[in-house]
């Protein structure tokens, strides 16, 4: 069994595909996933898991470069904006319109489906390198 905390054998198997400058992304539980893209659905019910929870599991096994996020966040879910930010504090956050977001979600290895029920509690994670 493994020893990480990514015991998802979904979000293990596509984090361990990941090469440098590949996305995955992790959003509520709203919204719409491409048919083209995997979808990793982990929502129970609201709020379980949520948003959060999920990202810090991602981040333990995922070297991030970029974060891109909602402009809409800034207004409509400031405090998740916030709790984000804590997350990443030496990393370059983009902020894209929702449409663009969306249609990003077309080129991601997978997107991540959380029981979140906030607005704009997507992101998309642009893998980095560890040397």
């Amino acid at each position: 069994m493994k020893k990480t905390r990514v015991i998802n054998s979904d979000i293990s198997r596509v984090i361990a595909q990941m090469g440098h400058f590949d996305t995955l992304s992790i959003g509520d539980a709203g919204m719409p996933v491409p048919k083209t893209t995997e979808k990793i659905d982990l929502a129970v019910e609201n709020g379980i898991p949520s948003f959060l929870q999920v990202l810090d599991n991602v981040l333990s096994e995922l070297q991030v470069q970029r974060v891109y996020l909602a402009e809409e966040i800034k207004l409509k879910n400031p405090k998740q904006l916030a709790q984000i930010k804590q997350r990443f504090p030496k990393t370059e956050l983009v902020f894209i319109p929702h449409a663009e977001m969306k249609q990003n979600l077309q080129t991601c290895h997978a997107f991540i489906r959380t029981g979140e029920m906030t607005p704009y509690s997507n992101i998309i994670l642009e893998s980095g390198v560890t040397f």
